[in-house]
């Protein structure tokens, strides 16, 4: 008689190698033993410290009162971690938080915890050395949880704290917590051995360097049924109390001032290392000496990109360039007269476009053609296209977004999959005569392509079936190559969020903006039509306000949460802004995406940015420094003479 065969034992996986016992723990160590130290096994080691939600309190509680910041402030925390510092920093209510780590996987990590609080942390990887940040920006830095010192050589902590002094305002706060040098050197424990959870743990030896100035510690890693996980070197610069106030007053820092000691808190109560007794410091940003320039100073040369004046353009007000678009482009122009970093020239005859693209010479290509070429906004995507083509690095969103982005029943299917609210939303495609058409009134009529409320007029709104087929006929007439969206018409509040900067450089929110319809005749449906962008003469035109929105603190996390997952997936870059309005209960949903939003002086985004106490010119300034950073612009060595342009406009109240 036959047996069964036995069943199989699962396989173990093979331990990885030990070097066994080591008699110069230093002859083993990496140079660069921090590149791949900080990872999942780190969390799970010296989780017991660094996931310790006390530990974390008591931090923020020193660096809210070591730099004296306040919720707009700021905040850099550079070695940030998997974010712990920054996630309890925006929990407080603190809005302009960023962190920088070397590490892929903690910063991974912090961004997953962000986006499941709903927090709105800028996180980006980075070398603590040169995080490539824009200079005078932080008004505090924060290195916190004895992250400082891991270089072999220390001139690269030197560089550390100057790059620090650099992205501090002069008025900054540099904040650091490092271990006690001198209590470690004779107090670190030679051997020892914890479990750190059921299955694992971990084997410690520890020896000073050869000079005396950094301890070695080595981690064997066991589980306790498949073996050796990791065997792993590290070392720290054993800093004390006078060495660290020469360093950081050697980089510039001025009023150094120590605030004592503090010990951590374990879950597990056993070896602390490193971490067992740390000094508490900070000090004033260097005051940086003026550079003198050799010779002439020297700037980025950027193209700017408007639509032509010389042309009809069938969005505007009758058809052509207005007095309020001249005036546009002036204010355009004097605030960028403001900013002596760069040298601009003016760039609108789209007769000759692609020939003068062709002969152009710049480091940066200001595109601000959101009419298209031609100032056809179904060609938006053409300009950038061809900027591609010849190879010319720019700001704003590339073709793909843009021809994304204009269609707005594809970013609806996208948002969707985001988990992103959406409306109830019906396409209909050109020329089909029988559609099934929705029976949810009120609704919405609009074309599924265009911008600037082309086809959205007060009678898109429509209450019965009769004004829906009459206002549907309307759009084919006017828009006979363009599908149609018939939408639930949404009744609460409208907003919009606007986002500058990129995802893997810092992406920030502004604050959100609230359109106010309390002005506007309650007989006139509350909408932000093409009345009330270009016809002066209507009630929409002069009724219409903007305001900073009141809502909750948890709503505004969420639409900034959710305009954050949108900018990414869509690949919107430098700049962007999300419309969402609220329907009856409350839910607020998302109207559209616009990946380069309206930049005129009196649009949304600039009033989102006055809210937030900047000006105009320092919202055109944010927007550039966000392609410099991600294009890594560095300045030619000459700046050729600026060609002619004809003087242009953009869309008065907000454009697209």
């Amino acid at each position: 008689m036959a047996t069964a065969p036995k069943a199989k034992k699962p396989k173990r996986p093979s331990p990885r190698s030990c070097l066994g016992p080591v008699a110069d723990l230093e002859q083993h160590l990496p140079a660069e033993w921090w590149r791949k130290l900080f990872n999942a096994l780190y969390v799970k080691t010296d989780g017991d410290v660094v996931e310790n939600v006390e530990n974390t309190r008591r931090d923020v509680d020193f660096i809210i009162a070591a730099a004296a910041i306040g919720p707009t402030s700021q905040i850099l925390d550079l070695c940030c971690g998997q974010g712990r510092h920054c996630l309890e920093l925006a929990r407080r209510g603190f809005k302009n938080v960023s962190g920088v780590d070397r590490s892929r996987y903690l910063i991974r990590l912090a961004k997953k915890r962000a986006q499941g609080e709903g927090l709105q942390v800028a996180f980006k990887e980075g070398d603590a050395r040169n995080p490539r940040l824009p200079d005078s920006t932080f008004d505090c830095v924060a290195i916190m949880g004895n992250s400082f010192g891991y270089f072999s050589n220390k001139k690269d902590d030197e560089k550390v704290l100057s790059a620090v002094g650099k992205i501090l305002r002069p008025s900054g706060q540099l904040v650091l917590d490092i271990t006690d040098g001198a209590y470690m050197a004779d107090q670190f424990e030679r051997r020892s051995w914890e479990w750190i959870d059921e299955h694992h743990f971990v084997c410690r030896e520890r020896s000073l360097s050869a000079d005396r100035d950094r301890l070695i510690s080595r981690e064997v890693i066991v589980h306790d049924e498949t073996g050796v996980i990791a065997d792993q070197f590290y070392a720290e610069r054993l800093y004390t109390k006078e060495t660290i106030g020469k360093l950081l007053e050697k980089c510039g820092f001025r009023n150094v001032r120590h605030h004592g000691m503090t010990e951590s808190i374990s879950d597990r109560d056993q070896d602390l290392g490193m971490m067992a007794r740390r000094m508490l410091i900070s000090a004033d940003a260097p005051q940086l000496p003026a550079k003198k320039p050799k010779g002439k100073l020297q700037k980025i040369d950027v193209t700017v990109l408007l639509g032509d004046p010389r042309l009809p353009d069938t969005v505007k007000r009758g058809g052509a360039f207005n007095p309020e678009d001249i005036e546009t482009i002036r204010r355009l122009k004097d605030a960028l007269s403001e900013l002596p970093q760069y040298a601009f020239r003016y760039l609108d005859n789209h007769k000759t476009l692609e020939r003068d693209l062709g002969e152009l010479r710049t480091d940066l290509v200001f595109n601000l053609c959101d009419e298209g070429f031609n100032n056809d906004p179904l060609k938006e995507l053409h300009v950038p296209s061809m900027l591609e083509i010849l190879g010319l690095p720019y700001t704003g969103g590339a073709p793909s977004s843009l021809a994304t982005c204009y269609d707005k029943g594809l970013v609806r299917a996208i948002a969707m999959t985001l988990d992103v609210p959406v409306p109830l939303e019906t396409y209909v495609r050109p020329g089909d005569q029988g559609a099934t058409l929705p029976g949810v009134f009120p609704a919405i009529l609009k074309p599924n392509t265009g911008d600037s409320s082309q086809g959205i007029t007060k009678d898109a709104v429509v209450s019965n079936e009769k004004s829906l087929l009459d206002y549907l006929d309307k759009l084919r007439t006017e828009f006979p190559k363009r599908g149609v969206l018939v939408q639930e018409y949404l009744t609460g509040g409208e907003y919009s969020v606007g986002m500058i900067g990129n995802p893997d450089f810092g992406l920030r929110a502004l604050p959100i903006l609230e359109v106010d319809y309390s002005k506007l005749d309650p007989a006139l449906p509350r909408i932000l039509g093409y009345e009330s962008k270009w016809e002066p003469e209507s009630p929409y035109w002069t009724a219409i306000r903007y305001r900073e929105a009141q809502l909750s603190e948890l709503a505004q996390q969420q639409l900034v949460e959710h305009s954050s997952r949108l900018f990414e997936r869509l690949g919107c870059r430098d700049y962007a802004r999300f419309d969402f309005r609220a329907d009856a209960k409350g839910e607020i949903k998302l109207l559209e995406v616009n990946p380069n939003p309206g930049w005129c002086w009196d649009g949304k985004l600039n009033l989102m940015a006055g809210f937030q106490g900047l000006r105009y010119t320092d919202m055109l300034a944010q927007i550039l420094q966000s392609a410099v950073e991600r294009l890594g612009v560095v300045a030619r060595a000459q700046v050729q003479p600026a060609m002619a342009s004809g003087i242009v406009g953009e869309k008065p109240n907000g454009g697209n």
